[in-house]
This record gives C-alpha cells, sequence and structure tokens, in this order.
C-alpha cells in the first residue's frame, strides 16, 4: 500500500516517556496512576477492556483501582492520540506511535482477538472524503475489518 505510514515505534521506558511527552504537551499532567494504566495497556499483547487494566493495576498497586476511574483515563489518552480504542471489542490499545496523528484501521482476529493496527491515509482519505460529500463531518473514522489473522488461519 502507497499510503503508509512507516514510524519507529518505541518500546517499554521510550514508548511510556513518549506518552507522557504527548500528554504533558497537550498540558496535562502524567501522574504515577496515569503511568500505571499505561504502562499495564501497553504490556497487554490484545485489546484490552478497562475492567482487565483495573485488575492488572489493582494487583500491582496492591488496592483496588475502580474500572470507573480507568475509563475516564483512558479516554483522556484516546482523547491526546496515546491511546487508540478498538470499538468492536470495547477495548484499548497503547498508540505505539504517540502523537502521530492520523486515522486508524484495525484488523480484529475473531478467534485470538488480536488487533493489528494498520496506517493508511488513501483508504482513511477516500473515508473522509465520502462523509464530506455527505455534508458530514467526520471527527474520528473509525475502520475495523473482522476476521482471521494468519496464524489463526494456518
Amino acid at each position: 500500500m502507497a499510503d503508509q505510514h512507516h514510524h519507529h515505534e518505541p518500546t517499554g521506558t521510550k514508548l511510556a516517556d513518549a506518552a507522557r511527552l504527548t500528554l504533558e504537551a497537550q498540558e496535562e499532567q502524567w501522574t504515577p496512576m496515569r503511568a500505571a494504566i499505561f504502562d499495564a495497556l501497553a504490556a497487554e499483547e490484545r485489546p484490552a477492556s478497562a475492567y482487565d487494566i483495573a485488575d492488572t493495576v489493582s494487583k500491582t498497586r496492591g488496592k483496588r483501582v475502580a474500572p470507573n476511574s480507568v475509563y475516564r483515563i483512558l479516554d483522556l489518552f484516546v482523547t491526546n492520540n496515546i491511546a487508540m480504542r478498538v470499538e468492536s471489542a470495547n477495548a484499548y490499545i497503547a498508540n505505539a506511535h504517540p502523537g502521530c496523528h492520523h486515522d486508524c484501521i484495525f484488523l480484529v482476529c475473531r478467534n485470538c482477538k488480536q488487533a493489528t493496527h494498520v496506517d493508511d491515509d488513501k483508504v482513511t482519505g477516500d473515508v473522509r472524503a465520502v462523509a464530506a460529500h455527505e455534508g458530514f463531518h467526520a471527527e474520528r473514522p473509525v475502520i475495523e475489518i473482522l476476521g482471521t489473522c494468519a496464524k489463526c488461519a494456518a
């Protein structure tokens, strides 16, 4: 695909640092709770729900963290482009390249629940153009393709 993004994707503490810098650039604070939630989300191999993250952070901190608090922080992360929401799974993934603004396409496997994030500006631009042609202002196109990943198909 000619219009795919190519990124150097930080991992581990470099990813957390990039997320922190992105959030702070929006004049938001990087609190210990936000850091813990981001770390838990980034450690997940598949999209994680707020309940999954609340359980992980509760175990790490040794005290209960309410899913409602996690939802609020995850929404802040999505708004500031350091996490992405997989709508069909009602779950979240850490943005592997915080601060890069583009529309996303998710390939979601029905078997293993893995969500592969793909960037293709031509496809998402075409979706935005169709919306504009209909007089609709697209805020955040959500493109998810449900199916079977290569690993599960083998």
